[in-house]
Order: structure tokens, then C-alpha cells, then sequence
């Protein structure tokens, strides 16, 4: 895989670094505090940030997206289950900071980490995505997910219960 992806001559994606903890955990805990993306109310606390970045950093599973000089979106995998029969199996996250939709940052993202994923010899990955979020469900279908299913009323937050959409993409 090239490790260096370029959109445009604004946005950069390239293989994520300890470095860039800080950043990503404040786009995560935007999304855990204003959307129904990842389905937790309780924020990351620095420590908890680091840890969760640095088990996707011993993988090379996670990248980050530059523009302008900051982190602008990131986007790892990850086991789907911790099950060894599902060790081919893998689940993606894409985040988007506020204020950077729009402008090709996730699509950058998808497409390095699903080279980075085919390379690593994985068979699947797998979206679960809340069903209401129709702009990463448009996102992966860009990139050739397939909807399997939508599990209604198995998460909830902010008071309401949320129905999941798998999507899978076929590696090899």
C-alpha cells in the first residue's frame, strides 16, 4: 500500500502516529456527544483515547486525514469479533472532524483503508452503522458495501431506540 493517499492538494491521508491521539479523541467524543455514530454517552478521557489509538497503531490499522495543518478525520479497523474463527473479519470506522464534511475526507480515508485492509490479507469488512446515518451508508455504498441487514432496536441513546445496518464489502 502506498502509504501516502492525496485527495487534493488540501487533504492528506497517511498512516496515523501517537502523536495524532489528542486529535482523534476530540473527533470521537464529538461524535459520542453530539450524533448517534458510536453508541456511548460517555466521552474518551485522554488515557482511554491513547490506549484505543495505540491498539489500532500496533495493527496498522489506523490512518488520519490532514488538511490545513490539523487532523481533519481518521478512519481505523478492527476486529469485527474477538472470536478466532472471525480473525479475516474486519470492522471499519470513519470519523469526519466538524465543519470538514463534505470535501472528500471520508472517501480518502475509505479508499486507504480498504487498500490497507485487502493488504493486510482480510477477507471481509464489515459497516455497522446506525440506520438513520445515511451519509456513511451512501459512503460505503460508494465503495461497494452491500446492505446484509438492519437489526432493529438494538442500541440506544439520547432517549430512543436505534436500529443497526451491516454492510459488508468483500476483500478478496
Amino acid at each position: 500500500m502506498n502509504p501516502i493517499y492525496e485527495r487534493s492538494r488540501t487533504v492528506t491521508v497517511r498512516p496515523a502516529r501517537r502523536g495524532d491521539a489528542e486529535a482523534v479523541r476530540a473527533i470521537r467524543n464529538h461524535a459520542i456527544e453530539q450524533s448517534t455514530a458510536l453508541w456511548t454517552q460517555s466521552p474518551q478521557t485522554p488515557a482511554e483515547g491513547a490506549a484505543w489509538l495505540a491498539s489500532h497503531l500496533e495493527r496498522g490499522s489506523a490512518f488520519v486525514a490532514e488538511a490545513a495543518g490539523e487532523v481533519a478525520g481518521f478512519a481505523v479497523y478492527g476486529p469485527w469479533r474477538e472470536l478466532d474463527g472471525y480473525r479475516h473479519t474486519v470492522e471499519d470506522s470513519v470519523y469526519v472532524r466538524e465543519g470538514r464534511h463534505g470535501l472528500g475526507i471520508g472517501s480518502t480515508l475509505m479508499a486507504a483503508l480498504i487498500d490497507a485492509a485487502r493488504e493486510a490479507g482480510h477477507h471481509v469488512v464489515i459497516a455497522d452503522i446506525e440506520a438513520g446515518n445515511t451519509a456513511s451508508i451512501r459512503l460505503h455504498e460508494r465503495f461497494g458495501f452491500h446492505h446484509v441487514g438492519t437489526v432493529p432496536e438494538v442500541g440506544t441513546k439520547f432517549g430512543r431506540w436505534l436500529d443497526l445496518t451491516i454492510m459488508r464489502l468483500p476483500l478478496t
